[in-house]
């Protein structure tokens, strides 16, 4: 069994022999309902493939589709189309012209086969140019499949003045597919993220966004029941490897790697790059994350401020699962949109999504890709230090781990954005219990108020209370006056309550007090 890792490309893939996840029902039903499409998925969850699916059909190339569910529609008819395919992921978009560079060259390979004219001058002339040309050369309406359409835009978020640009730019060009529609005969978009209020899509009233659609949730990503048919033998021979049973095995598939909902009643799908490279590999790991995290995530939850524990269950409305607005402030929609949370729940009376990470692998690796921007110095610390950090936590020594977190803290950079805010010490915190592997919780309601930091172990219970600039006095009289621990009183666990003061000046723990 050839595994296609890396392997984007459907004619290469089915000719050289990899395996191939039936995803053709999917299509025909998606080209038999309608002309114009938008989908937003993760990356590296099988958006190219599924265009570079799409440019196989429409070109014809039934040999490529053979014993694959379309092969055996009786009513396709396997012409041959013109397919204008575009792809913005191949580039770095640092300035303007990089984007119309790219679009000139697009247009231009393709202006060699279908002609162009003298007057058509812009990127939108020139690209409807090419559609009508395509279409009336070849007798047949113009497929065009758009990879990565928004990429520019999402890496400018925090550019707005090319951001703008990029629109601009990206809504001319786009608006072909409404100006020629007579010529085209499908149209799909990908990206990882949509644009809402004044972007490219506001012209582009023709299209149907799929991304929440209950009947597409699993076009792209693998579903359990294809992982357990389509890969029996390698999930026998990774039970083998780690010495689990088959059970167990499945099991751990599923905690690592499934969890993905784009859709509040959809079953839970895998996200495929990582489970390709745990069969090739014979290993579990956090794959995904291997392949690097954009630095713009972690810009916008430093920038705003954001409460980390929050991302764990946060309630939203549809608006902010269909679209970024690129002035907003709230990074959840770009945390959602790029796949690190994903839909746990939906409250039909309220209409609102609770967003949760959708496995391990994505909760893990996200806590540890945060680490070195809160903690700049953490990796320096020895396994000896983190083990006795541990040990502290876990064998009822407040005192002692306090101490250590001091330490750390003091070492830590200063960084002029962030030391006034007591929020990004509470996060601080949050980020080391949490890759310390304990159970933590920030922001814990109770009937008179919110716990600012509780943390469990099998024998041990901390409640903290942060101060900035304040003293560690007030932080414990805050906890009495709420009465925080009183829904523990009948716990076997012994708690412990924290007040403590972080020091703007110094940048670490001012004082701490323990009850």
């Amino acid at each position: 069994m050839k595994l296609p890792i890396g392997i984007q490309d459907f004619e290469s893939l089915r000719m050289d022999g990899y395996v191939y996840v039936d995803k053709t029902e999917h299509i025909y039903r998606l080209i038999s309902q309608g002309r114009y499409y938008f989908l937003s998925r993760p990356r590296r969850f099988g958006k190219s493939l599924l265009l570079s699916t799409l440019k196989a059909l429409f070109l014809g190339k039934r040999e490529l589709f053979k014993g694959l569910a379309i092969d055996q529609k009786e009513d396709w008819d396997w012409a041959i189309h013109p397919v204008l395919y575009l792809d913005l992921n191949t580039e770095k978009y640092d300035s303007k012209e990089t984007l119309s560079d790219r679009l000139n060259l697009f247009l231009s390979g393709y202006e060699d086969i279908y002609g162009r004219r003298e007057a058509e001058r812009s990127l939108g002339a020139r690209f409807e140019g090419v559609i009508q040309r395509a279409y009336e050369k070849t007798g047949q309406r113009v497929v065009i499949l758009v990879d990565e359409y928004n990429k520019p835009m999402l890496q400018a978020i925090d550019k707005k003045e090319l951001q703008d640009e990029y629109r601009a730019t990206l809504k001319g060009f786009y608006g072909a597919l409404k100006s020629m529609d007579r010529c085209i005969k499908f149209a799909m978009l990908t990206g990882v993220t949509k644009f809402g209020k004044v972007s490219v899509f506001s012209d582009l009233n023709n299209l149907i966004d799929i991304s929440l659609d209950y009947e597409y949730h699993d076009i792209c990503g693998i579903t359990e029941h294809e992982l357990l048919n389509v890969f029996a033998e390698r999930i026998d021979m990774l039970a083998q490897r780690d010495q689990l049973s088959r059970e167990e095995c499945i099991a751990k598939l599923r905690k690592m790697y499934d969890g993905y909902h784009f859709e509040e009643t959809a079953p839970g799908v895998y996200n495929p790059f990582s489970v390709l490279n745990t069969f090739i590999k014979n290993k579990f790991g956090n794959y995904w994350f291997e392949t690097g995290t954009p630095t713009y995530l972690v810009l916008l939850l430093r920038n705003h401020y954001y409460d980390l524990e929050q991302m764990a269950s946060v309630s939203v409305t549809a608006d902010v699962l269909n679209s970024i607005d690129a002035d907003s402030k709230d990074p959840i929609p770009v945390i959602y949109q790029s796949g690190y949370l994903t839909i746990k729940g939906y409250n039909e009376r309220f209409k609102k999504y609770v967003l949760g990470f959708p496995n391990e692998e994505v909760e893990e690796g996200f806590v540890k890709y945060l680490t070195p921007y809160y903690l700049n110095n953490i990796d320096r610390k020895s396994a000896f230090d983190i083990e006795n950090f541990s040990a502290d936590v876990e064998s009822g020594k407040p005192e002692q781990f306090l101490e250590r977190l001091k330490s750390l803290f003091a070492s830590a950079p200063y960084d002029s954005t962030m030391g006034d805010k007591e929020n990004h010490f509470q996060n601080m915190m949050w980020v080391v219990f949490k890759m310390m592997g304990f159970y933590s919780h920030t922001e814990y309601h109770t009937s008179d108020g919110r716990i600012d930091l509780l943390i469990e172990t099998p024998l041990y219970r901390y409640v903290m209370e942060f101060k900035l600039d304040g003293t560690a006095e007030e932080a414990l009289q805050q906890i009495n006056s709420k009465d925080y621990p009183l829904q523990f009183q009948f716990d076997e666990k012994k708690t412990y309550l924290v007040g403590v003061n972080f020091s703007r000046e110094s940048r670490t723990i001012e004082k701490y007090l323990i009850s």
